[in-house]
């Protein structure tokens, strides 16, 4: 199992998790997705291989930036 945490931007609440949550959730490969506009982190596991570029693009869609913590 792969994961990738990525510091996200913009979000204020509940609503803004859920928006993103359903966004990741359509990238292939994605099995488990944690979100907190608490602390603006995204984490992302998937059984096989998950594209980076792909979480990126589907949080962009969500109305949010992303970038891939160190």
């Amino acid at each position: 199992m792969s994961t990738i945490e990525f510091q996200v931007t913009g979000m204020t609440c509940g609503h803004c998790e859920m928006s993103i949550r359903e966004e990741v959730a359509e990238v292939p490969g994605v099995d488990s997705i944690e979100v907190s506009h608490q602390t603006g982190k995204l984490v992302v596991s998937g059984n096989g291989p998950v594209e980076e570029s792909a979480i990126i693009e589907a949080v962009e869609d969500a109305g949010y930036k992303a970038v891939r913590s160190v």
